[in-house]
């Protein structure tokens, strides 16, 4: 499996950085950089941020990670992606959720009350089928296309990957998705989440590429700050932030291994602060680019 690490900005990554940040990863050669949806906060939106970066990249890959489907119209996205994919071929990586981390910002994405999840999957269903030129017609309970289609179409079929750790999101990762981005999770839990996934396609009578399964991590380089710790209480209150989060660049490494050992090949890896964000960029290059393969 081809293991391969990408840059994740936050929702404290300041837009008057963004171009010098995406000039700087794409001249070191970083894979992979991620755009997190974080409507009240300084972070540049996802889609105007993917658009940019690939304007004035040649190779570095940007994606979401991750921007909420339900609530956006699915063709609009879907023309979108047809759009950045045909400027920028192979390099356009979207990652679709649920919904916001942040409870102040789900208003932002209507859904019918207690239907968010019937709406993910039927705005999958159109997505891939616009993406594939198969909409016209649609007729779901939600949403509905008349005879129009969009085009053009990219030549390589886009990859839609999904994110979520529930049950029924992981299932849902299975029935529709092309890979996996997941959070917040041990190796142990990410592995069974991929068993999981893997279930649920071949259920569906699909398959899914042994190396489209990843996860976004966080290091810290100066102790795990409270508001992170906070919020992962909040998310897991079970869970010890220790296990979830590296607690400086070694213990990255450890929980590595283990994501590696539980089959999963793609990372997506953010900055806790501590130090400024090309003092973080030096230290990723350092750190993680001898170990993709």
């Amino acid at each position: 499996m081809k293991i391969r690490f990408g840059v994740g900005l936050g929702a404290g990554s300041a837009l008057s950085d963004f171009s010098r940040i995406v000039d700087r990863l794409e001249g070191d050669g970083v894979d992979s950089l991620w755009l997190s949806e974080h409507i009240y906060s300084e972070a540049v939106d996802p889609f105007v941020g993917m658009a940019h970066a690939l304007s004035r990249t040649s190779r570095l890959k940007v994606g979401t990670s991750v921007a909420v489907l339900p609530g956006r119209h699915p063709v609009l996205v879907a023309k979108q992606l047809a759009s950045l994919a045909g400027l920028s071929p192979r390099r356009v990586l979207p990652v679709f959720g649920l919904q916001p981390a942040r409870p102040g910002e789900r208003e932002l994405f209507p859904a019918p009350e207690g239907r968010r999840g019937a709406l993910f999957d039927e705005s999958l269903e159109l997505l891939r089928a616009s993406l594939d030129g198969e909409a016209a017609g649609f007729d779901g309970e939600f949403l509905k296309v008349g005879g129009g289609l969009i085009a053009p179409l990219p030549a390589k079929p886009l990859d839609v990957w999904l994110g979520g750790s529930a049950p029924a999101g992981l299932r849902r990762v299975g029935r529709y998705g092309d890979g996996w981005l997941g959070s917040f999770l041990t190796p142990d839990a990410a592995g069974r989440a991929r068993e999981t996934i893997l279930a649920a396609a071949e259920q569906a009578g699909r398959e899914i590429e042994p190396d489209h399964f990843g996860i976004s991590l966080t290091v810290a380089e100066n102790g795990i700050p409270q508001e992170l710790a906070e919020a992962i209480h909040r998310r897991a209150p079970q869970s010890d932030p220790r296990d979830l989060v590296a607690d400086g660049w070694p213990e990255l490494h450890r929980l590595l291994d283990g994501y590696v050992e539980a089959g999963l090949s793609k990372f997506v890896v953010y900055s806790a602060g501590g130090r400024s964000f090309d003092a973080f960029v030096d230290r990723f290059e350092a750190e993680l680019l001898p170990r993709q393969n």
